[in-house]
């Protein structure tokens, strides 16, 4: 009888400790799909692949449609909406790419599994491919969202700007539950990332109207960038945010910022904050008598705690039939 009691009482304590650990995540999971759609996953890799082989600079688009995503109103599918006021119209999200890539994957799930797959989901997964094919981590990304039903470009002004100090970077970060390792981590995405000169020139040329260059800017640096970015030149050209390995997802970035290389200039101010710079110097290898932070290892770690914010899960929300728009 005693015996009876205890392994009723050890399986009780397993229910509550995987109920725990569910609710941790919001409610989400690995292998949400394996038995609703099991070849979910499948699909949504084998898309991101195939539009990855064509363009391999759809990989950091989807990793920020990704990030952008989740910024506002949690990570929810909203900024997949279509539509004037829609949220992908913010002034912030206007050069987003890889809708194309989270629409042909919906067509074939919907054809697979009618109603099932939400947009948010496929998003979440393909972030995680997009990572992968640029010869980063990869992790099991915990499933389950469902989609927003509000998309609003007057929410998306609170995003994460190339003009913010490391001050406001760290209190948007919070907002949203994320410390300055995850700051640091996530920012490390620009590893792949690409920008317009737009967002950076007025480092190079005038900055603080003070007729010269940003002072933190590595002289030999400073040349290259004005060259790809003459004053007065096309603003719309696009550059990439680590121009030593712009296609591997690896920890040259980090060096970059470290050497004075940072392209954006809330990238570079990493590097003026104690806090932020210790990440920084981690990353890139430069603490000596430390083992040192290994990036592929906290980067999906930092990527499962982002993709986890504010998700609306079991019957919040819907799953769209197409991502751009409601049901």
């Amino acid at each position: 009888m005693l015996q009876m009691e205890g392994m009723c009482l050890y399986f009780l304590v397993v229910i509550l400790v995987m109920v725990l650990s569910v609710q941790s995540q919001g409610g989400l999971r690995p292998g949400f799909y394996s038995s609703s759609c099991p070849k979910a996953e499948v699909v949504v890799r084998s898309t991101v692949t195939s539009h990855f082989n064509k363009d391999p600079t759809v990989a950091p688009g989807l990793l920020r449609l990704h990030f952008h995503d989740c910024f506002v109103q949690g990570c929810d599918g909203s900024v997949l909406i279509a539509g004037s006021s829609a949220e992908r119209n913010a002034l912030p999200n206007l050069g987003l790419r890889g809708f194309e890539v989270i629409d042909d994957a919906k067509t074939q799930l919907e054809a697979l599994c009618p109603g099932v797959v939400s947009c948010a989901d496929i998003l979440a997964l393909a972030a995680r491919d997009a990572v992968d094919l640029s010869d980063g981590p990869s992790w099991k990304v915990p499933t389950g969202r469902r989609d927003g039903r509000v998309s609003s470009s007057s929410q998306a002004s609170n995003l994460p700007s190339p003009l913010d100090s490391v001050a406001v970077q760290r209190q948007k970060f919070a907002a949203k539950g994320l410390d300055d390792h995850d700051l640091v981590t996530l920012v490390g995405a620009h590893t792949i990332g690409q920008t317009d000169c737009l967002f950076f020139r007025y480092r190079l040329y005038n900055f603080t109207k003070t007729g010269s260059a940003d002072p933190t800017i590595n002289q030999s640096f400073l040349a290259q960038l004005q060259t790809l970015c003459p004053n007065g030149g096309d603003g719309s050209k696009r550059v990439a945010l680590d121009i030593d390995s712009q296609t591997d997802f690896d920890v040259s970035f980090f060096k970059n910022v470290r050497d004075g290389k940072g392209v954006l200039e809330s990238d570079q101010r990493l590097w003026g904050d104690s806090a932020t710079r210790s990440v920084v110097e981690n990353y890139a290898g430069t603490i000596r008598g430390l083992l040192g932070l290994r990036f592929d290892h906290e980067f999906p770690k930092a990527m499962i705690k982002m993709s986890s914010i504010e998700v609306k899960t079991g019957r919040d929300g819907e799953i769209r039939k197409i991502c751009s728009k409601f049901n």
